[in-house]
This record gives C-alpha cells, sequence and structure tokens, in this order.
C-alpha cells in the first residue's frame, strides 16, 4: 500500500477554490449578478465496475466546497464547480459470492463541472457535467478467497491515479439556503486495466480472464449556499425575473 500525503492534495484544491469563489462573489455583487459560494458533505455508496462483484457495497464520505455561477437573467440555468474529497471503492462481506473483500478503499480528490436547470416552480435542479478526479491514497483494505474457487489476482492492487467520470444529479430545496443533493457519478476511463481473474474447479484452472474496472458511485450530499436564498434563482426572490 503506497500512503500520499491527502492534506496536501485536499488543502490545495479547497483553498483554490475558495479563493475563486471570494473573488466571484465580489464581482458578483458589483456587477448586480448572483454568485454563490457553498460547502458540501455527505455520505458515499460505490463499487466498482469490473470486480466482479455486484451492488453498491462500500460506504464512505465526501466533503469539500464549490461556486455556482448563473448563465441567464432569471438564473435558471447555471454551472457549478467543486472541489471536493471523496471516498470510493468495493467492498462485499454479507454475502462472499463469488469472494470476500472486506473494504477496498479509494480515496480522491474531485474537481467536477455541471451544467444546471432550476425548475422555476417547484424549484427542483437537474445537472450533469463531467470531473477530473485524483487518486490520493492507493487501496486499502482485505480481500479473502479461502472458501472460495473463485480468484482474483493480487499481487499488485496499483489502481491507476487520473479519473474522468460523467456525473448526473439532482438537487431538492430543503429550507432557505440548505439543499440536499442526489448524485450518480460514473468513470469514462478505467482506474485499473486488466484485473485477472481466475476460476478453479476440483483443483483445476476452468477460466481465466481480466477485466477493465471503472468507478460508479452514489452520493447522498447537503449543501448550503452562501450569498442568497437557492430561492433566488425562481420565484419572487428573484429580482431579476422578467415582469
Amino acid at each position: 500500500m503506497t500512503r500520499t500525503p491527502i492534506y496536501k492534495y485536499t488543502l490545495l484544491a479547497l483553498l483554490t477554490l475558495l479563493a475563486l469563489s471570494a473573488s466571484a462573489q465580489h464581482r458578483g455583487r458589483r456587477n448586480g449578478s448572483f454568485i454563490h459560494a457553498y460547502p458540501v458533505a455527505g455520505l458515499t455508496l460505490s463499487q466498482i465496475e469490473g470486480d466482479e462483484l455486484k451492488g453498491f457495497k462500500c460506504p464512505g464520505f465526501t466533503a469539500g466546497v464549490g461556486a455556482i455561477f448563473p448563465l441567464d437573467r432569471n438564473e435558471m440555468w447555471h454551472f457549478s464547480v467543486e472541489a471536493t474529497y471523496s471516498q470510493r471503492g468495493a467492498r462485499n462481506v454479507v454475502n462472499p459470492d463469488p469472494y470476500k473483500l472486506n473494504g477496498l478503499t479509494l480515496n480522491y480528490v474531485d474537481i467536477p463541472i455541471a451544467i444546471h436547470f432550476t425548475d422555476p416552480y417547484g424549484g427542483i435542479t437537474v445537472g450533469a457535467g463531467v470531473g477530473y478526479s485524483r487518486l490520493v491514497q492507493q487501496p486499502h483494505g482485505e480481500i479473502q478467497f479461502k472458501d472460495t474457487y473463485f480468484i482474483p489476482d493480487t499481487s499488485d492492487m496499483t489502481f491507476l491515479r487520473n479519473d474522468i467520470p460523467f456525473i448526473f444529479d439532482v438537487r431538492f430545496p430543503l429550507h432557505e439556503n440548505l439543499q440536499f443533493c442526489f448524485r450518480w457519478q460514473y468513470s469514462l476511463i478505467p482506474i485499473k486495466k486488466d484485473w485477472t481473474f481466475t476460476e478453479i474447479f476440483n483443483g483445476t484452472n476452468v477460466e481465466t480472464w481480466s477485466n477493465d474496472c471503472y468507478n460508479s458511485s452514489l452520493s447522498f450530499r447537503l449543501l448550503y449556499e452562501f450569498g442568497g436564498s437557492s430561492k433566488s434563482r425562481h420565484g419572487k426572490k428573484n429580482p431579476y425575473r422578467r415582469r
């Protein structure tokens, strides 16, 4: 297992985005637009496509900061950029079929960028985009296959450092500045290439094959907008809405 000082990557990304958000917020006040910064935190459930396991069984957490930039005067269209620390990976301990995996955790610093549309009546926001994720800590966990005939290759558990995920999320207003965000994220490029698996029956090698692996994760997050209510993008609180 190779450990990288996570805090260096995380602090650099968060401080950079905070500085950009503060600058944008200052220009927004001066120009009459509404640019909001927000902290965000929540839980993740993830799996690794290609590891022959099924289900979003690996829990983790995510936290960071973001900024929202309007694209029209009514602020129904806008884009967001974030810097977050997120945990993803795989797990299979309840039902050890085809093999037991006691947590395979991948720690990332994510820079997602997404375009959003806010329903002016219900306030629900839907967004999609892409991101860049940097692996800052290689996996740690335990793989057991003593009581099974399905054997993954554990001789090299090194994962690729870079990930380019597709992002889809839905945001729901809860109260004033507080929102709930559900996000689905899926890798567009492999995070590990040619992971080899072997099936054994009666001591005989039945089949050996290799898979490329991809991150797939669900996150459930709370975000709090500074600089104005989330309702400022629709309804009577928006001073720029067309009359």
